[in-house]
């Protein structure tokens, strides 16, 4: 951290590996939250329902908080307030937070100093997560039959690096589509949802957007809306545009513009 101020580098960003819409180091995130003045930044999603797994921004005895699915009760998850625009109501807490946020150097430095907090005490709490963790059966074979449990059987102690937010003098969020910034892999090939198959689609449904937007044409209008039967099959046609072409749409036109691409198509 002392290297990085020294050498003015631009604050890290961090993200989750297991969402491939991410826009690494998105150089409008990272500006938003420069500008602002602030030690932390978050992205948020609007929740697709109430009872969404994911957690929340929101505060906590006056300070920014993440707060987990599993910790917020079934009203405060249904809980709505008016919406801003004057039409409707909107989830009171329906900020998703989908684990991209930028710090400051100098709030990291502090942080990771002890100078934070109450006389210097800040320091990341212990999340408990009940798992179900493959085992031997101590009851069978001497105690090496392997055993898979149907119920949690281990506990895992977590560290969250969101929990940093609360001693945060200025917090920021940016609000996304998530169409285009989120599609986690949480599940397994052919689950309904959060699986490799389904975050295919939501990217090659991505790349054609942006292959449109530039004047260009597919053969198949939304090629990727299907998901998948559930057996596991691929979704088919599919559409990349390699992030050395184009980071976010932007310079494409010059290939696209005026053409026709038949699926499936690698832009690179």
């Amino acid at each position: 951290l002392s290297l990085s101020l020294s050498l003015s580098l631009a604050p890290p960003p961090q993200f989750g590996v297991d969402n491939v819409l991410c826009h690494v180091a998105d150089p409008t995130f990272v500006g938003f939250c420069s500008l602002r003045g602030a030690d932390c930044g978050v992205k948020t999603i609007a929740k697709a329902d109430p009872h969404e797994k994911v957690g929340v921004l929101a505060s906590v005895g006056g300070k920014p908080h993440v707060v987990e699915y599993s910790e917020i009760s079934t009203e405060m998850a249904e809980a709505t307030r008016e919406a801003l625009s004057g039409s409707g109501t909107r989830l009171l807490y329906g900020a998703a937070h989908i684990c991209v946020n930028w710090f400051s150097l100098p709030f990291l430095r502090a942080f990771a100093a002890g100078a934070l907090g109450e006389e210097g005490s800040a320091s990341l709490p212990l999340h408990v997560a009940r798992k179900k963790v493959p085992c031997l059966d101590p009851d069978k074979g001497g105690g090496s039959v392997p055993l898979q449990p149907s119920e949690p059987n281990a506990i895992k102690l977590e560290l969250f690096i969101f929990d940093t937010f609360p001693h945060a003098a200025k917090l920021v969020a940016l609000q996304v589509p998530r169409e285009h910034e989120f599609a986690p892999v949480k599940n397994a090939p052919g689950a309904a949802s959060d699986s490799p198959h389904t975050a295919c689609a939501a990217f090659s449904r991505l790349c054609v957007d942006r292959l449109v937007a530039a004047g260009g044409t597919v053969k198949a209008p939304r090629p990727c809306v299907a998901a998948n039967s559930g057996n596991g099959s691929r979704p088919r046609p599919l559409l990349e545009i390699s992030p050395l072409v184009s980071y976010a749409g932007e310079g494409l036109e010059e290939r696209v513009a005026g053409r026709e691409f038949e699926l499936p198509q690698h832009l690179c």
